[in-house]
């Protein structure tokens, strides 16, 4: 008796351009499509070890160079001098550095102080000082040569951390909450299901040939820190008849095409999401469109099947079993997502958030934040998906001193508005796809707000991206700034940024609104951010949110 067809190739099949392996279109498609198929990226790392370390920037072949190096965290940075206008222009071999970027992976934003001073060593001894803080919980180091990754990789394993998958067509970081298992409120502890996730199958070759990159969130916190709506794949907290397990939500991401997540509406127990998260990245895989890279994200495949036949699909094919329905997670609380100030633990503790400006820190910060986490008897400091971190175990009677040390290194635990609540990406400084500069910009912004509105205390996202990929989720923010070349008053073209503006997530999720004509230049940036937060302070109703008020305001006063 013949086999029967699988049912996923009757109720789903698309045209075979699509390049989707579980219709049997397993051709090249594209160069990196091209790419993967010739060698697994994770095979590179015994190159890096045995031949480009050895022999220099020079021998490094050029499928791995700009390819398959990625799988371990390294991307070539942008050659310093490169004006933005030449970012889309310039081949690549004149646009790379002989420097690369090493992402390390921080899966939930854990670091003890061994790990934190290893990182700090590092970037001193081979980064120049070098270090961000990005907004899925990695930390990003510069300058680093090739013949230094061997002996970077043996200090960082040796204290349990990696940069495997980093980067690439791969899942990437597992972002957790900062205050899993300690948080008062939280609604389960999402640790041992990163834990376990990153143990079974990060470097997996099951799992390393993925249509383009795959982002997990796993959290139970009430603030939704982890921004589940925007993740891949995220299971959050929610409680089911009395039992605390996960919801899961499936396809958002931003970049030039922004989806928010579809709800599943599929209760997981905790045991369980180790098999949905192998099953969704299964599909993934197996389903995903690898024909064109710009429509490769799962986003893609699941705004074109839909929440209930993703969820047959993951049920039958992958699991073998059916998954309760489930509720929805309630609410964020109010206020910010963040964690930044100080808070009980529920062990009596404190967890302290401060906030480096922007994310940019050094490796002389890196240690003075672990003498400070020592000195007040904590071994625990985490990041978060703000570009901040937390330090976590403070007992009461050591809370104002930790504060006080903090504060005086420059790391608020107080911060204004502007400070807590501005992100910025890499920029042109590094990154080759930028067009504008973003790190030293956005500083400067927080130092002129904080001057010119130092009485404004409602939350206000600003968020500065160099290009239009949306690393620093430009759409979501209440002030989206995207980066881009702009003419200013007198006939120059100068470094500006596109504005959008109310975008938020939670209660009333929808993406930033785009005012037509809205430009600024980097240099009048404060001028207009100004302008329009004095607007909404006028107009605003009572327990109005800047969103809100956005989307009802007349376009010149968003102008």
């Amino acid at each position: 008796m013949s086999t029967p067809a699988r049912p996923a190739n009757r109720h789903h099949k698309r045209p075979r351009g699509e390049g989707q392996w579980a219709l049997g279109y397993r051709e090249p498609l594209n160069k990196n499509e091209e790419n993967k198929k010739a060698d697994d990226g994770l095979n590179v790392r015994q190159r890096i070890i045995d031949i480009y370390s050895k022999n220099g920037f020079d021998s490094i072949d050029p499928a791995d160079l700009r390819g398959r190096m990625r799988w371990y965290g390294l991307y070539t940075q942008r050659r310093p001098g490169i004006d933005g206008g030449k970012t889309a222009v310039l081949p690549p071999e004149e646009l790379d550095d002989r420097y690369f970027m090493l992402r390390v992976r921080l899966d939930g934003g854990r670091l003890d102080l061994d790990q934190l001073r290893t990182i700090a060593d590092i970037s001193n001894e081979y980064a120049r000082g070098t270090a961000d803080i990005t907004d899925r919980q990695n930390i990003q180091l510069h300058w680093i040569e090739i013949e230094s990754v061997p002996d970077i990789w043996k200090r960082l394993e040796a204290v349990g951390l990696s940069t495997t998958e980093a980067c690439g067509d791969t899942p990437r970081v597992i972002m957790g909450c900062p205050l899993a298992g300690i948080d008062i409120d939280e609604v389960i502890d999402g640790t041992a299901q990163i834990d376990e996730i990153a143990t079974r199958y990060i470097g997996d070759k099951a799992f390393s040939n993925l249509p383009r990159k795959f982002k997990t969130a796993i959290s139970g916190c009430t603030a939704h820190c982890t921004v589940h709506e925007i993740n891949d794949v995220a299971f959050v907290g929610v409680v089911r008849d009395g039992e605390a397990g996960f919801d899961v939500w499936v396809g958002g991401g931003l970049s030039t095409n922004p989806m928010f997540a579809k709800r599943l509406g599929a209760f997981v127990r905790p045991e369980q999401v180790h098999e949905v998260w192998a099953g969704v990245c299964g599909i993934f895989r197996d389903y995903g469109y690898r024909r064109l890279r710009h429509r490769a994200r799962i986003k893609f495949l699941i705004n074109d099947w839909g929440a209930e036949r993703f969820r047959e699909v993951l049920e039958t094919e992958y699991l073998g079993y059916r998954l309760p329905d489930g509720p929805a997670p309630e609410e964020p609380r109010g206020g910010r997502r963040d964690h930044v100030g100080v808070f009980p633990q529920k062990d009596g503790n404190f967890y302290v958030g401060f906030a480096p400006k922007v994310g940019r820190v050094d490796g002389d910060t890196l240690h003075r934040i672990a003498d400070i986490a020592e000195r007040h008897g904590s071994r625990r400091v985490r990041a978060t998906v703000e570009q901040k971190m937390v330090i976590l175990d403070v007992a009461p009677e050591r809370v104002e001193s930790i504060v006080t040390e903090l504060e005086a290194a420059g790391l608020q635990v107080n911060p204004s508005t502007f400070r807590r609540q501005t992100m910025a990406c890499t920029g042109i400084e590094y990154c080759k796809l930028a067009i504008v500069e973003t790190k030293a910009t956005a500083s400067r912004l927080i130092d002129d707000l904080e001057t010119r509105l130092p009485d404004f205390a409602e939350p206000l996202t600003i968020n500065m991206n160099g290009c239009p990929n949306s690393c620093a989720r430009i759409q979501v923010a209440d002030i989206g700034l995207k980066g881009q070349l702009v003419v200013n008053d007198k006939g120059e073209q100068v470094e500006g940024f596109q504005v959008h503006l109310g975008g938020s997530i939670g209660l009333n999720p929808n993406f930033g609104r785009k005012v037509r004509g809205l430009k600024t230049t980097a240099e009048d940036l404060p001028d207009y951010v100004e302008r329009v937060v004095r607007n909404f302070e006028k107009q605003k109703n009572d327990d109005e949110t800047f969103s809100e008020w956005v989307h009802r305001a007349d376009e010149a006063d968003l102008k």
